[in-house]
């Protein structure tokens, strides 16, 4: 810790430190979170009012969200990598800055290909959010506590997924859904502005004392000027874990995302502001998921078990609650045990996210942690791709036959921890 000491002797006398100012970094990430998932919401839950007035059908939908994931595809990894080589303070806010005009610009569409574009444009710049803020866990926290930090700001993808159906009705029937667009971009770009003035890197900035410094380089690696290269990356088969633990569970979210709004909608005969109570019960849980995940596995890890074994266990824990999911066909008669087995769902999904996460930060050095993200977050927007225009042609054949979609949603953790355990290699335990 002495190499960071003298930097910090300079500061002036008048600065005053906070006292655990990580997990200020942390509520900023929470933020920033929230905001994104707001904006990826909104058209989900605007589609069958936007799909009237614009007559487009389930499978222009599912090919509006299939480009959308695409950008998320295309920029994932080199979001992960930009970030890493020019830092995490001007990438992320580029990248801010890009989703959220791109979210605004959906206010200017007047056609499903208008829509692609702009949609596009979102998931280019989203597609930097999850590697700079696991970056940033990984810079500002320690081992011990990334899993619980990771839930935290995970849990803005709930709390976004809340607020949006609890917002996004309000805005749309005093000022239409063109407005929708143009609230929840600009609270993404109010996020650039809090970036810029706040984040520092921890050894810069004044407002971190030198022992909650020491705190959170206690069991880290020391920092490094040296980048990582990919190849090296690709090479270790935690990034393959990693990639496919995202490619067979993300596209259940993104499932949950942007069909659920309209299959409650369609299936229970509920208008836009009669789904928003489902849509927040669903997602309460889900942050209440994001939250106990991370926080199992760290408790799990104050107890003594070794870091992968922890995480491997709150998996399987995750992968078995997901199951619920399955059940969805056999309560088509009450829309609240539907929203009861989804929110179970929803909230084993985000408890897992939470740990998936981590495998990243616990296999790699900090200065691979972001290149790492991107590649998983590539296999998820991969994955998510193939799925949405399938699923759109799907219900569209199927006259909206929901019950298989359900079924599969519920198989895929489980599968995807036992090609997790397989795929990771002997010095992190096989942990999931």
């Amino acid at each position: 810790m002495s190499a960071t000491a003298p930097s910090r002797q300079h500061l002036p006398a008048k600065t005053r430190c906070i006292r655990n100012f990580r997990w200020y970094i942390c509520g900023l990430l929470l933020y920033a979170t929230t905001v994104n998932y707001m904006d990826r919401s909104v058209l989900g839950l605007l589609e069958p009012t936007i799909g009237r007035d614009l007559h487009w059908t389930r499978t222009q939908y599912g090919t509006i969200t299939f480009v959308f994931q695409v950008g998320y595809a295309v920029m994932m990894p080199l979001a992960g990598r930009l970030i890493d080589w020019i830092g995490l303070r001007v990438g992320y806010a580029m990248a801010t800055l890009l989703w959220s005009l791109s979210s605004m610009a959906h206010a200017l569409a007047g056609s499903a290909f208008q829509f692609g574009l702009a949609r596009l444009g979102l998931g280019l710049g989203e597609a930097a959010n999850f590697p700079a803020c696991i970056k940033a866990v990984a810079d500002w926290f320690p081992k011990r506590e990334r899993a619980f930090a990771t839930g935290i700001f995970n849990g803005g993808s709930n709390l976004g997924a809340i607020l949006a159906p609890a917002l996004v009705p309000v805005v749309y029937t005093h000022f239409g859904w063109r407005a929708a667009f143009l609230f929840t971009g600009s609270l993404s770009f109010s996020f650039v502005l809090l970036w810029l003035l706040i984040y520092r890197e921890p050894e810069d900035h004044p407002r971190l004392s030198a022992e909650e410094l020491a705190l959170i380089r206690s069991d880290q690696e020391p920092a490094s000027t040296e980048k990582f290269p990919y190849r090296e990356v690709l090479r270790d088969r935690a990034s393959w874990a990693f990639l496919a633990g995202k490619f067979l569970t993300d596209p259940v979210w993104w499932f949950y995302l942007f069909w659920l709004p309209g299959f409650l909608q369609r299936s229970y005969h509920v208008n836009l502001a009669g789904v928003a109570a489902p849509l927040v019960a669903v997602y309460a849980a889900s942050a209440v998921g994001s939250i106990a995940g991370g926080w199992l596995s760290s408790a799990l890890i104050k107890r003594g078990w070794p870091v992968p074994r922890a995480r491997q266990v709150a998996m399987l824990f995750c992968a078995i609650a997901v199951t619920a999911v399955v059940f969805v066909p056999l309560v088509s008669w009450s829309l609240w045990w539907t929203v009861a087995l989804i929110g179970t769902a929803a909230a084993a999904h985000q408890g897992w996210s939470a740990n998936l996460y981590t495998v990243a930060s616990d296999n790699f050095p900090r200065a691979a942690v972001a290149s790492v993200i991107g590649l998983g977050g590539l296999g998820g927007a991969i994955g998510g791709a193939l799925v949405q225009p399938s699923v759109g042609k799907w219900l569209d054949y199927s006259h909206d036959a929901y019950g298989p979609l359900f079924v599969i949603s519920g198989s895929m953790y489980l599968i995807a921890w036992l090609v997790m355990r397989a795929l990771l290699p002997k010095r992190s335990g096989q942990a999931a």
